[in-house]
């Protein structure tokens, strides 16, 4: 009996806010499809349903599938609940009308609304089914605009209206959902970030990294460089938000400075100056120009042994090779010269820098108060100039120019808090670290377990750039580094004095390198990791072969 039943499909369509004010779901949709195909003696060939909480996108998929699947099955009959369920566009419409034209013994059942379309349906039917196609489209229409408006005032009020990137979760009531840190994940975000400043890591070669730090997609998967790259160009980790090509300041706590975002923009959207990944990569990849025409260096290898050579990508002079270990032989005497004699000299340092950094926090206060006494005297003129607008003592012109002014102010005001809040984090660390790094670079750098990756950052934590000119090098360290090659000498001379038993006033002579050293120490250095922008002005240190 079964068999000789006509074949159909069932086509269900429920709103999310359907679900959410009626209770009506998909089940219940499908169940009352089924009861009307059984009265009917209709056999059910497949059920197609669809939520609208789906993209627009997915719900025409859905739809161009289920017409696909009649087609193909050559099936005369789609049941579905009503008009606005089987579409909810003009262009839809045409697509199922255009398939009953093809067959006169293809039909659509609208239960719900007692029609039955073919080919042969009545005007007054078919105007019918276009109406209700048009309130349809108004509904969704309508939906769209209310959903825009919504979205439009969560913007504004500082919180992103859809889910956030990776390294936040959502919490609160519907309605009232905000963005946090996920703290689990945050710290790889950090270091993702600062890895990629360096200049040091392709893309693919960032994810290979971080995939071995334990950083998984929110679906636990390892993270792809196309994800990868657009987790690096989302302002949403320094504190801002894009919607819709524009940026808006968010209220949500940034992962990273904007200062380092920025460094990564500047490697990302430069990819000549970014190493394109390779099994084995130079170490001087992407870190040397030439000294005449500005290009890059580049590296190939012959016989086990990289050479560098200028890739004239402008008119050049320069034709002669340089083999990496030369090059190296050229840079690790630039090591010794900012680095620490020995550990007794070390130790001094960190002891002195810990007792220098000391009042760092009551510095911190003080200026805290200041910029809070000035943001409180904002606020208060704004408040001013408002209430004489609204007794009408001033214009709304000079209004106007006046909360401009003082908004301006303030917006300024919260930057310098937050450059105090990111310059005067645990800068004995940061010194403490420097100083390490010094000290060690030599050793490490000619460890052999030590990592092409690794020395290419020992190379970028210190040297801001290099240049090849007629087999010499010309180097520029970085500002940190650059303040160690002009005070470590002095500082390294005067313990050889000690030592020596040449220096008899070793107190007074030690406390004025101390002087000198720390005096200017605290505006100079930067947390390991930091990329240094180019243009730092000190003269170039020269070597050569």
């Amino acid at each position: 009996m079964e068999n000789n039943k006509q074949k159909c499909i069932i086509f269900c369509r429920v709103s999310s806010k359907e679900q959410e004010e009626t209770g009506y779901s998909l089940p219940a949709q499908e169940k009352y499809l089924k009861e009307y195909c059984h009265k009917k003696e209709l056999a059910i060939d497949k059920v197609f349903k669809i939520s609208e909480s789906a993209s627009g996108e997915k719900q025409r998929d859905k739809f161009g599938e289920m017409l696909k699947y009649v087609k193909d099955k050559k099936l005369k009959i789609i049941v579905c609940e009503k008009a606005d369920r089987l579409t909810r566009n003009f262009k839809d419409m045409v697509a199922v009308d255009g398939w009953l034209r093809q067959d006169g013994e293809r039909k659509v059942h609208l239960v719900k609304d007692s029609l039955i379309m073919h080919k042969d349906s009545r005007s007054q039917e078919k105007l019918n089914w276009g109406i209700r196609i048009l309130f349809a489209k108004n509904y969704i229409d309508n939906l769209s605009e209310e959903v825009k408006k919504g979205q439009k005032a969560k913007i504004e009020a500082g919180w992103l209206p859809t889910k956030p990137p990776l390294g936040y979760k959502t919490v609160g009531e519907k309605g009232h959902k905000i963005h946090v840190i996920n703290d689990e994940v945050a710290p790889h975000i950090k270091i993702m970030f600062q890895l990629y400043a360096t200049g040091n890591y392709s893309l693919k070669k960032l994810c290979e990294v971080m995939k071995d730090k334990g950083l998984k997609s929110k679906t636990g998967k390892p993270i792809g460089k196309s994800t990868m790259h657009r987790l690096l160009l989302d302002p949403f980790y320094y504190g801002k938000m894009r919607w819709n090509d524009k940026i808006y300041q968010g209220k949500h706590k940034a992962i990273i400075t904007e200062e380092l975002f920025n460094k990564v923009q500047e490697k990302i959207t430069r990819p000549i100056n970014a190493p394109r990944y390779k099994k084995h990569l130079p170490v001087f990849k992407g870190k040397i120009k030439c000294g005449e025409c500005g290009g890059a260096i580049t590296w190939a290898k012959q016989k086990g042994h990289w050479y560098g050579y200028c890739n004239k990508y402008k008119p050049c002079s320069q034709k002669k090779y340089i083999r990496q270990e030369y090059l190296e032989e050229m840079i690790l005497p630039l090591f010794d010269k900012v680095s620490p004699k020995n550990e007794r000299v070390l130790n001094w340092l960190e002891k002195n820098l810990k007792d220098s950094f000391a009042d760092q926090k009551e510095y911190k206060e003080t200026q805290m108060k200041a910029y809070d006494n000035e943001f409180k005297k904002i606020g208060q003129r704004l408040e001013a100039i408002y209430e004489d607008k609204i007794d009408k003592n001033i214009t709304l012109e000079f209004y106007n120019k006046k909360f401009e002014e003082y908004s301006e102010t303030e917006k300024s005001i919260k930057k310098k808090i937050k450059k105090l809040n990111d310059d005067t984090i645990d800068l004995y660390k940061q010194g403490v670290a420097i100083h390490d790094l010094a000290f060690n670079a030599k050793k490490d750098y000619l460890d052999p377990k030590t990592s092409t990756e690794k020395k290419r950052d020992i190379l970028s934590e210190i040297f801001l750039n290099f240049q090849l000119k007629d087999l010499k090098l010309a180097t520029k360290y970085t500002p940190a580094f650059e303040f160690l090659l002009k005070w470590m000498p002095r500082l390294n001379s005067t313990f050889e004095l000690h030592e020596n038993g040449l220096d008899k006033e070793k107190t007074a002579s030690q406390k004025a390198v101390r002087s000198t050293w720390l005096g200017g120490w605290d505006s100079n250095p930067r947390p390991i990791g930091y990329t240094y922008s180019c243009g730092f002005p000190q003269a170039w240190t020269i070597s050569s072969s």
